[in-house]
């Protein structure tokens, strides 16, 4: 039987950690990743950093396969989606303390209605 990827519950994890310090948490992401939706404006060498504190952001989801929020930039309204995978390393603005995340192809989630034809594991003997 087959797990559901750790990714999303150690981004869950230490955003409550940064949270409960009273610190701002924030995202770094490989905005290359297909669907992905966010402010191109901010984009640099392929990474976008991404505020997620409370009082920048509304409706923030951190689920299973998407980080989505609400949010305002150049006073412009935009939802950001954010498959999980894309994100790479959640930490707080104050100390950089929080977590670097592999970047892994295999944790892309498959484009829909589409199977993976392998598994990202090794069996080691």
């Amino acid at each position: 039987m087959e797990m559901t990827p750790s990714r999303p519950y150690l981004i869950r994890a230490i955003h409550e950690w940064i949270v409960d310090n009273d610190f701002t948490p924030h995202i770094l992401v490989n905005a290359m990743v297909p669907d992905i939706q966010v402010p191109e404006k901010y984009i640099e060498n392929g990474r976008i950093i991404l505020n997620i504190n409370g009082s920048a952001v509304r409706n923030l989801e951190l689920g299973n396969e998407w980080v989505q929020f609400d949010a305002r930039f150049d006073g412009q309204s935009m939802t950001v989606s954010v498959p999980t995978a894309a994100v790479l390393a959640i930490y707080a603005r104050e100390n950089g303390q929080g977590m670097v995340l592999e970047e892994e192809d295999d944790d892309l989630p498959p484009p829909p209605d589409k199977k993976p034809d392998r598994s990202h594991l090794t069996v080691v003997k």
